[in-house]
């Protein structure tokens, strides 16, 4: 019982749902997930964990890359029907569409990409404000 319990725990989160998601569309890194749902690195590390602790997923080294993938293979017939319970649920829903969208455009990048878009998004913003500033 207590593995359900982990398990329906973990699926309890629109973040997690919606990496499961991505992960039912194919193998991601961190970085092809935070730029899919537009969240931080932290956020998507921390999704990404509870869903493996929970027995959802599995991690395979390659090089510097950590992906992740929905572990068919070693899962419980319950966690398989969880998994298809939720890819059911999430059928025509807006929000996992555009998720899925931008995972076709995202790309696999180095481990200084969140401190290079954090500096982008910091200039913007004082873009922006000089903008408004000289209105």
């Amino acid at each position: 019982m207590e593995d359900l319990i982990k398990a329906l725990k973990a699926l309890s989160d629109e973040t997690r749902l919606r990496i499961l998601n991505l992960l039912l569309e194919r193998e991601c890194c961190v970085c092809e997930v935070t730029q899919a749902l537009d969240i931080s690195q932290s956020r998507a590390s921390r999704n990404l964990s509870a869903l493996y602790d929970a027995g959802f997923l599995r991690l395979r080294k390659d090089g510097l890359w950590s992906l992740y993938s929905i572990d068919k293979e070693a899962m419980e017939e319950y966690y398989t029907n969880l998994v298809e319970a939720v890819r059911k649920a999430l059928q025509g829903n807006k929000v996992v569409a555009e998720d899925r969208e931008r995972l076709r455009k995202v790309e696999r990048v180095g481990p200084g990409y969140a401190r290079r878009t954090e500096r982008s998004k910091n200039a913007r913003e004082t873009q922006i404000h000089n903008v408004q500033l000289h209105r």
